[in-house]
């Protein structure tokens, strides 16, 4: 019986605060000490490694040290870019780190034309020597703009490929989507390879397990094993489990187990503004916070909703802050940002996601701006824009030359205008 580990989205170096760095470097490493004790015969890392492609030094140097230990026992570490480290020139860390041998890359594709005469990606698969399992997949890109790779993959190549088969990939899959993602790009679970056993995947950052897809093995998302972003910090406040899959096989797979870590402990609070003015808001958050065992936690707070008197500013958060940090709490986050006054409304609520975000603002400032173009105006000119945003941040496809590259981009934010080129 074989084993591999399945871990992504590590996001080493999104941290600022010293002490969420340390959690954040513990997590992985602890992530790799569990790999060695389990005897692991190989680790996939399904993108996300690092939070950007070329990031601090020493988050890297840590990192190595850990990579260098995995490797003197002989285990091979398979991993792919996310959108996070990808680089379309192949020059991030990941690159460096796979040129010493610590990491394996596995994104290894050519353009073909299919017999009638279509343009196709062949997607070639890395054997492990040990288990002889054989690995593939597609890196993600940056703003999980890769449903272009899916939709050219020589897919029957793939399918028809005999043995143990592991498709690695970053993305997400629209059915799979947590609710607090729901607006996240994503592609279709029918644009996966069919007749895998395993599908690695990385992007969507919550533990997910499914074996409910017709012609796919077990689809898979080990979500991250600390945090990357204040949302995850505050869904592992709120219970989420982190950690990472150790996965047994043979021909099939006969278990697959969730490892957890217990990386830090928390205490979520959550304070609705309604019906409140502000002197009762703040002396309600500092009663709570006093009754609270607060040592050697990492405290989120949540503040929302509108004030029926007085401004926001009212409410001492710099001394919320010093108060829970007295109490022996390892990291403090306050977020109040959806807290509004009935006298100061400035303050609104943008949304969770980066896209989210992105879509309100569109939404809210095309109102200011009237042009001659009706289709410009309102909702629609805003989905316009976003149209048009998503097509621009395309990268090359493999072997895509410069200009052609430049054509198409052009060529496609043309006929997202509804405009014809000269």
């Amino acid at each position: 019986m074989y084993k591999f580990a399945h871990l992504a989205d590590c996001h080493l170096g999104a941290q600022k605060y010293p002490e969420l760095k340390k959690l954040e470097i513990n997590a992985f490493k602890q992530c790799l000490d569990v790999c060695l004790e389990e005897k692991v015969d190989f680790i996939i890392i399904a993108g996300d490694l690092f939070h950007s492609n070329l990031p601090d030094m020493g988050v890297v140097k840590e990192a190595v040290g850990k990579l260098k230990q995995v490797k003197e026992k002989g285990i091979t570490v398979y991993i792919n870019y996310g959108s996070h480290d990808f680089s379309p020139n192949e020059t991030s860390i990941i690159d460096v780190i796979t040129e010493s041998g610590l990491l394996k890359k596995l994104f290894d594709a050519r353009v073909i034309k299919d017999d009638f005469g279509e343009e196709k990606i062949k997607l070639n698969f890395t054997t492990d020597e040990k288990t002889n399992a054989k690995l593939t997949g597609i890196s993600g890109r940056k703003m999980g703009i890769d449903d272009t790779y899916y939709s050219m993959l020589d897919r029957r190549s793939l399918e028809n490929e005999e043995g143990f088969k592991i498709f690695v990939f970053h993305t997400a899959i629209k059915t799979l989507l947590p609710d607090f993602l729901s607006k996240m790009d994503g592609i279709d679970i029918k644009l996966l390879p069919k007749n895998f056993d395993y599908y690695a995947g990385g992007h969507i950052h919550k533990q997910i397990c499914e074996n409910k897809f017709e012609n796919h093995g077990v689809v898979a998302y080990s979500g991250p094993p600390f945090a990357g972003y204040p949302k995850d910090l505050e869904m592992n406040a709120k219970g989420e489990k982190r950690g990472f899959f150790i996965v047994e096989f043979d021909e099939k797979i006969s278990n697959v187990k969730f490892h957890e870590l217990n990386i830090a402990k928390y205490e979520f609070m959550q304070f609705e503004a309604n019906h409140k003015n502000s002197n009762q808001l703040y002396e309600e958050i500092l009663s709570k916070i006093k009754k609270k065992s607060l040592d050697d936690k990492i405290v989120i707070i949540k503040v929302k909703g509108e004030l029926s008197g007085g401004k926001t500013s009212d409410i001492n958060f710099y001394e919320i802050r010093r108060i829970i940090r007295e109490a022996g709490a390892i990291h403090v986050s306050i977020n109040h940002h959806g807290l509004v006054s009935k006298e100061f409304s400035e303050i609104r609520v943008k949304g969770e996601t980066t896209a989210e975000i992105e879509e309100n603002l569109l939404l809210e400032n095309v109102s200011n701006i009237e042009v001659m173009q009706k289709q410009l105006n309102g909702r629609s000119g805003a989905q316009i824009a976003l149209e048009l945003m998503k097509t621009i941040r395309q990268s090359p496809k493999p072997n895509e030359k410069k200009l052609d590259y430049h054509n198409r981009i052009l060529n496609e934010s043309l006929e997202v205008l509804d405009l014809e080129s000269n």
